[in-house]
């Protein structure tokens, strides 16, 4: 039995579709592989999602909480070194921070995979920042993507071959969690009203302000309720843009809750804005409580998600005047594109949660710990 452990290198946890993918993944090779499974990250508030098997490694001293990531990196990575200098025997499986991560492990000798999460559009854009990470992933023993279209931007960007691994989705769980019940007066379903909804950051990348844009646009001519949770940089200036166009009963603000889907049960549309994603969770929990999607045409992830348009709509990035339109388009053709949602459902096969976590463990197992 290899006495190898196995560390997964976080270190930044922020609520989102990554940290969901982290939980699942980890939990299950904690239970399938008969190594120890660590997770090293500089966030001690947001591990309790992590099975009791997980073992949690951070830093004992006082920490005064921070937004800053490059911070939250530079510890991960002291607490990596450490780690390694105590257990020797180790293999790095990083969702975070890869560069750096790499850098430490080919410099101390550790084997590392690496998970990239989110289209190259939103981290490398100019040639600098190509030539770096075409260089240090290419020393990676396997590089992992959420979907065959970043697949293909890594061969385009990088000439380089990664792994495709779906994320490991859970339909019953969210069903399950869907059925808890809340009580919410603005969105009361006894009005004939159009519920929408965006679970997202409240970032640049997550861009709600196209949606607002779009809603504004359309306000006199459709009643609409539209419910945002998160919490990010962008809360005030959303929150301005809602009191400067009198919007206060349209849309609601909450913070992020960690069960999203009694929400998205209660909406009628799922709207996605992104600048760039990779492969957005949040859609496919959207399809599996039958919802109707309409989703900006970014990269990557919500075309494949969609199958071209054929699961949903899809816009142009950043054009409010082409969301409003597709919005309207909905109201006017709700039976017929009923149709759109069940194709979108019947295709969400996909993404089995079992055959997804097979695949980390397959990877794991040949590359670093054999």
């Amino acid at each position: 039995m290899s006495s190898v452990k196995l560390v997964i290198f976080i270190p930044s946890i922020e609520g989102g579709g990554v940290e969901k993918n982290l939980y699942i993944i980890a939990n299950y090779l904690s239970i399938k592989l008969k190594n120890e499974v660590y997770v090293i990250t500089a966030d001690k508030k947001n591990t309790d999602f992590f099975s009791k098997s997980v073992k949690i490694v951070t830093s004992k001293f006082l920490i005064p909480e921070t937004n800053s990531r490059l911070i939250k990196y530079f510890i991960s990575l002291i607490l990596l070194l450490f780690f390694f200098l105590k257990n020797k025997e180790i293999a790095v499986l990083s969702f975070q921070a890869n560069i750096y991560a790499i850098i430490l492990c080919k410099i101390i000798g550790v084997k590392i995979i690496v998970r990239s999460n989110s289209s190259t559009k939103g981290w490398s854009n100019n040639i600098f920042k190509d030539f770096i990470f075409k260089f240090f992933l290419g020393k990676s023993e396997k590089v992992i993507v959420n979907s065959y279209a970043l697949k293909n931007e890594f061969i385009k960007k990088f000439n380089l071959k990664s792994i495709c691994i779906y994320n490991p989705f859970n339909k019953d769980e969210v069903s399950k969690l869907a059925r808890v019940k809340f009580s919410l007066n603005f969105y009361n379903t006894r009005i004939k009203i159009l519920r929408i909804i965006n679970v997202a950051r409240l970032t640049d990348q997550k861009d709600q302000l196209t949606l607002f844009r779009a809603l504004n646009s359309i306000k006199e001519e459709l009643d609409f309720r539209l419910l945002i949770l998160g919490s990010g940089v962008n809360k005030n200036k959303l929150d301005d843009y809602i009191k400067e166009n009198s919007l206060e009963k349209r849309i609601k603000l909450i913070n992020y809750n960690r069960n999203p889907f009694k929400f998205i049960k209660k909406s009628e549309i799922f709207i996605l804005t992104s600048l760039y994603e990779g492969l957005p969770n949040v859609l496919l929990e959207a399809i599996s409580l039958k919802k109707f999607i309409i989703s900006s045409d970014c990269p990557t992830g919500p075309r494949e998600i969609l199958l071209n348009g054929k699961g949903g709509f899809l816009f142009k990035v950043g054009d409010y005047k082409d969301l409003a339109q597709k919005i309207i388009n909905y109201t006017l053709n709700k039976k017929k594109l009923n149709k759109k949602t069940i194709f979108a459902y019947k295709n969400l096969k996909r993404f089995d949660y079992n055959n997804s976590l097979k695949k980390y463990l397959f990877l794991i197992n040949k590359y670093l710990l054999k």
